[in-house]
């Protein structure tokens, strides 16, 4: 039987989503706690890993059992096994067609950015933090540029394992609320590390460094040496996955992120 579940995860602690030898991975410590409920081994594919220090208000993955337990098991039950930082929001059985990587049509990220004068405080490690002014009007003429289809190895990690760094970006805004400015991307697909790569180069931009055509001659370019560095992890979250209705999953909104916007 398929089972797919959502979970939302505060990836500070953690040495990001993927399991790794030495554990303290979102994966190892989820299906540690997904064995305890089965009675037996629980391997799981997610929709999208996560780097260490970023989070997560919708990861959704899949997972193979033998035994039958119902949905209420996999939320209550794993998360009483489950470590703090972790929670799983929603559960239900799924058609073995069903995968929770390649089913995925898009996916959303947002990075919020503390822009003031002193570091954050009370939100350390859930958000960015840049302390000299930024012009908002400049960030939003260049996130425009960055729409559509395009080679983004200017914003790729050298060890990025995509087979290809042509990505269609079909969402790139930037708004702000006091201080705090709030960065949203969606894709069919993203580079390792693009998000925090835009995010970085849209800060320079933004500080007055360079002017919005600078995004122009990167993406002609495709010089990785040539953009910002990589933005903190702190800030970035997975918004998670984009679904055809037919799959008709509890996608939940991201309330937190929302709710703290206002």
């Amino acid at each position: 039987m398929r089972f797919v579940l959502g979970l939302e995860y505060c990836g500070t602690g953690f040495h990001g989503w993927q399991s790794q030898p030495q554990g303290q991975t979102v994966q190892d410590e989820l299906e540690l706690a997904l064995q305890k409920i089965a009675g037996e081994a629980i391997g799981v594919m997610c929709a999208g890993r996560t780097d260490a220090g970023v989070h997560a208000t919708q990861q959704v993955v899949h997972f193979e059992t033998t035994v039958e337990r119902p949905s209420s098991a996999w939320v209550r039950g794993v998360n009483a096994h489950l470590p703090e930082g972790i929670a799983v929001r929603w559960a239900q059985p799924v058609s073995d067609e069903f995968h929770a990587r390649f089913s995925a049509r898009g996916r959303r990220y947002r990075y919020l950015l503390i822009n003031r004068a002193q570091r954050p405080g009370l939100w350390q490690g859930r958000v960015g933090w840049f302390h000299w002014p930024l012009d908002l009007e400049l960030m939003q003429q260049a996130a425009s540029k960055l729409l559509g289809e395009h080679d983004f190895s200017a914003f790729r990690a050298a060890n990025c394992q995509a087979k290809s760094p042509i990505k269609n970006l079909w969402r790139a805004d930037v708004h702000q609320r006091g201080n705090l400015i709030v960065f949203d991307f969606e894709a069919g697909a993203f580079l390792h590390h693009m998000v925090r790569n835009l995010v970085g180069t849209l800060v320079y931009i933004g500080k007055g460094t360079q002017p919005p055509e600078w995004i122009d001659t990167l993406l002609l370019t495709k010089d990785r040496t040539l953009a910002a560095p990589t933005f903190s992890p702190d800030g970035l979250y997975f918004r998670g996955p984009i679904y055809e209705p037919q799959w008709n999953l509890p996608m939940q909104d991201d309330d937190f992120l929302d709710g703290v916007l206002g």
